[in-house]
This record gives C-alpha cells, structure tokens and sequence, in this order.
C-alpha cells in the first residue's frame, strides 16, 4: 500500500528556476528511502512539498490519503501530525531538557499531562537517552543532540519520518549511531524517507536508493546501490 504518490510534479520557483520536472514517484507504507543527488538537484525542494514547506507548480502529492498541494494554509496542521521533520542541525530548543523538547510537541496538542508524560519516556527509552531526560542540549553531545530531535519528530507516533540530512554534523561512527535508531524506528512501521550525502551510510544501510538529477529521477535502486556517477 502507498503511503506517499507523487504524480507529475513540476515545481518553478519565482526566479524561473525550475527544481523538480515531471516527477512521478511511489512509496509504500513502511518503507526506507534514501533520495541522493548533487547540490542542487531538487533533494530539499521534492521533500518540503511533502510536508508543505513548499507547494508543488503542477501536480498531485498524496500523502497518508491527503492531496498536499491542495490543503489551504490554515489545513496545513492536518498533514503535519502525521509527518516528523528531521533537520541537520538538530533545532533544539537550548533552555529546555531533552524530555522537555519533547514534551513540547505534545502539549502543543493540549494532551493530558500523564500521557505526555508516558509517551515521552518511552520514545526517550527508543532513541537510548531515558537516562538523559534531565540534560540540557549543551551537556549533550552532537548524535546525542539528533537523537533528541528525532524522539521528538517520532513522540505523536506520525506514519512518515522525513530526515533533511540528520547525519550531515556528525563523524562516522556517530551517524552510523544516529542510523541504527533510525533503523529501529522503521523496523515499527514507520516510514522513513532520508536526504543524504553520506555514500556510506546508504551503501551499509541498503535500502531503496533514488537519485535526482537536475529535478528528474535519474536512478530507483531497491538495494541501496551508490554508483560514482550518481555521486
């Protein structure tokens, strides 16, 4: 079953610069993908449609049954509860403890306190920092930083988890670290869709591979090959 169906989405941004041309891509429920490609070549453009960042020029995107492109702005809530965001830079908030930046994204929802409370735990407990809960950002390191964002992305249970290079500030065997939580993430039913330029990440992690190039799919490998030319 598709969880996400893109069909021919063009996206032309105000200067003329067209980012994404005739895009046609499925994603079943449950899947890993790792989207790769140059600078430049539609990466972050294709993934801020799904979650209505940006709005697509022409097209349909249908995530977990809702047409994206056409919910109006003040609908927009309704596609974001059921997708986490992922950043390169963690976006943390510095005077809040781990359990308390996640947290927050409960009780923006007005959810009662014991629940927030026991969904908090739990996801802390996932990403391995229940023993955390009480540090601050900076008396964390970086992957433990990410590992923090990512509790929080996951702690409404959303179908979708979208990573904007998670891994982009991390040394290797850090991100390798950030990628077996993310792994185990998905091994519970979520659907995990990743940016990246780590070619090795996707080379060990082997999943599905798809390479953009200048906006069009240039490659759609299902066992995470990375060739040179992709690169």
């Amino acid at each position: 079953m598709d969880l996400i169906r893109l069909r021919n989405i063009n996206k032309v941004y105000k200067n003329g610069v067209t980012a994404i041309h005739d895009l046609d891509l499925n994603i079943k429920k449950g899947e890993f993908v790792f989207i790769i490609g140059s600078t430049g070549c539609g990466k972050s453009t294709l993934i801020k449609m799904m979650y209505r960042e940006e709005k697509p020029t022409k097209g349909k995107i249908i995530v977990g049954g809702i047409d994206v492109a056409k919910l109006r702005n003040r609908k927009v809530y309704k596609i974001r509860r059921k997708i986490g965001v992922v950043f390169q830079d963690y976006q943390l908030l510095p005077k809040s403890t781990a359990y308390e930046n996640v947290a927050f994204a409960l009780e923006v929802l007005g959810l009662p306190k014991a629940e927030i409370h026991r969904k908090v735990v739990k996801v802390l407990d996932l990403v391995g920092l229940k023993n955390k809960a009480k540090h601050y950002p900076d008396q964390l390191s970086g992957g433990e930083q990410q590992r923090v964002a990512i509790a929080r992305a996951i702690v409404n249970g959303p179908k979708l988890l979208i990573c904007d290079e998670p891994t982009g500030n991390l040394d290797p065997k850090t991100s390798m670290e950030v990628m077996d939580v993310l792994s185990a993430i998905n091994k519970l039913g979520t659907t995990i869709l990743m940016v990246t330029h780590d070619i090795e990440i996707v080379n060990k992690m082997k999943k599905r591979v798809i390479v953009l190039d200048s906006g069009r799919i240039l490659k759609d490998y299902q066992e995470g090959e990375y060739s040179s030319e992709s690169n």
